[in-house]
């Protein structure tokens, strides 16, 4: 599935793959793996919270979903290193 698929569905604080391939979408290379795990979780938190189809909440956001969106995210960036 590709960003452009996920684009107008609703994301929740679980779609942690979903998040990822928004971010990457909106970074791109501009994060590489060593510096998308060194992002603050506050930092990270509100870039979550800007995604236009993102429906969770501040409040609905625990240490576990930012470290799998992280992970996540290293990944989508990985597979895009071609």
């Amino acid at each position: 599935m590709s960003f452009q698929d996920i684009e107008n569905m609703p994301i929740q604080w679980e779609d942690h793959e979903d998040i990822a391939m928004a971010l990457y979408a909106r970074f791109g290379d501009e994060f590489g793996e060593s510096k998308i795990y060194r992002i603050r979780f506050t930092d990270l938190l509100e870039w979550i919270l800007e995604i236009p189809n993102f429906e969770g909440t501040r409040e609905g956001s625990t240490e576990g979903h930012l470290e799998q969106i992280q992970a996540k995210w290293v990944y989508e960036w990985r597979s895009n290193q071609k």
